[in-house]
Parts: structure tokens; C-alpha cells; sequence
């Protein structure tokens, strides 16, 4: 892996040195078209902790973030076009086994749109449902057989 991304780099940035410190996502953005809907699915389907935040609130899941826009409330600075209700596509990690994620979604009325399957995921090989939050946006929870 190291040999691969040297020469990906050095194709890249000639002479550059080859990034290494410990890096992990800390938060990305998504759009939604109501608050309080989307407050109540991503705190009792995904699991976040709902933090209020100015007008609307954030989505935390231990160490990383969803930042939301939503109405009367876009972030500053932001990537060219603002992101769009329904445009997002994110994988959650499961800890348990993926029927117990689906059934999971069943118990809150969330149907499965694909899955199971496998899927390549940040730890490997995983199995994966996917489903729709209120607005559309495509969601993941992906599981793992060493968890």
C-alpha cells in the first residue's frame, strides 16, 4: 500500500513528500428540508446525538460530525453549489449483525431499498442495507464479521 501511494503521489506532486499523519474524517455536510424531521430520524434511526446548533442542529456519532443546512441556515464557507436535500450518500458502521439492522429499519417503518450485500467498506469486506432518509439522501449501514 505505502509503495502504491508513493508513486501516486509522486505522479501527482513530483518530489512531494508522501503524507503520513493519522488522519480520519471529522465531519461532512448534508442538507435537509425540515429540522425537526430530520432531528427525529437521524436521532432514533442512525443513532446520532442531536446537538442544537443556530437555527437547526448537528449530528454526532462519537468522534465525527454532520453538519446540516437546512431553512435560514447554510454554512460559510461552502462548496461551490450548496449541497441539496436528498443528495447525500453516507454509510453508517453497524456494530451488530445486519439482521439486526434491518429489522432495526423495520421497527421504525424504514424500508430496505437494497440488501443485504457486500460491500467494500473503511475495515474491508462488510455486508450492507441500504435505505433513504426523509429527504432521499441514500444511506448505509454496513456491518463487519470481526465486530
Amino acid at each position: 500500500m505505502a509503495d502504491t501511494l508513493t508513486e501516486t503521489t509522486d505522479q501527482l506532486a513530483p518530489g512531494a513528500p508522501v503524507l503520513r499523519p493519522a488522519i480520519h474524517l471529522d465531519h461532512c455536510v448534508i442538507h435537509v428540508s425540515d429540522w425537526e424531521r430530520a432531528a427525529a430520524f437521524y436521532g432514533a434511526v442512525v443513532g446520532a446525538e442531536v446537538v442544537p446548533f443556530k437555527k437547526g442542529f448537528v449530528f454526532r456519532f462519537g468522534g465525527v460530525q454532520l453538519n446540516v443546512h437546512g431553512p435560514g441556515q447554510i454554512g460559510e464557507p461552502r462548496a461551490g453549489l450548496p449541497v441539496m436535500p436528498g443528495g447525500s450518500d453516507l454509510c453508517f458502521r453497524w456494530s451488530g449483525t445486519v439482521e439486526e439492522a434491518m429489522a432495526h429499519l423495520a421497527a421504525h417503518g424504514v424500508p430496505v431499498e437494497l440488501g443485504p450485500v457486500t460491500r467494500n467498506g473503511a475495515a474491508g469486506k462488510g455486508t450492507s442495507v441500504y435505505f433513504r432518509d426523509p429527504d432521499g439522501s441514500l444511506l448505509e449501514f454496513i456491518t463487519y464479521a470481526s465486530e
